[in-house]
């Protein structure tokens, strides 16, 4: 008797389905949130990397086409293009302190202390062994670099798993032109 009475009730809850979509929902929206989260950090990061490559690459462009010496053959000031070139990474604009108008980086926490724009003029070999690595009617050409690092702590779901700042790392090179 005891067991016909359990078995009639197992059945009656097992036939029952008030409550089930409760009971999953509960289940599963947590991981839910989770995974939407995980996602748009992740898209917040790639964000990020993608604005200061941008910077980087406007950086360079700048570089490459700076000359200085044409503002002093002109009896002008001469300009520090590698300045400038970290000012337009950074900001996106030529002159940082102007009144009126906000500095603001193109990340938000970019520095120009992360950015480094080397105009020494490094040249490399147009032909390496055979292998043509840069098209040109001269034997060498020369490249101006625009590196930069950005620290990326996100918008918090990394230090809720125990990760730390992400170190973002690019660089452009683009190859000097002589006018």
């Amino acid at each position: 008797m005891m067991i016909a009475t359990l078995g009639h009730h197992l059945n009656r809850f097992q036939r029952d389905g008030r409550g089930t979509a409760l009971v999953e929902m509960a289940l599963i929206a947590p991981l839910m949130l989770m995974l939407s989260a995980g996602v748009f950090e992740f898209g917040n990061l790639i964000h990020d990397k993608l604005l200061m490559e941008a910077g980087l690459t406007d950086g360079a462009r700048f570089a490459a086409r700076c000359n200085s010496k044409l503002y002093t053959d002109a009896g002008l000031a001469a300009i520090d293009c590698a300045g400038v070139a970290t000012n337009i990474a950074v900001f996106g604009k030529t002159a940082v302190g102007v009144s009126g108008v906000p500095d603001v980086p193109r990340i938000s926490g970019w520095r120009t202390a992360d950015v480094t724009v080397t105009m020494n003029n490094t040249c490399q070999e147009a032909v390496v062994a055979g292998v043509t690595k840069y098209r040109s009617t001269t034997a060498q050409v020369c490249v101006v670099r625009a590196v930069g690092t950005y620290p990326y702590t996100g918008i918090g779901m990394l230090s809720i798993i125990g990760i730390g700042p992400i170190i973002l790392g690019g660089l452009h090179e683009e190859r000097l032109i002589r006018f």
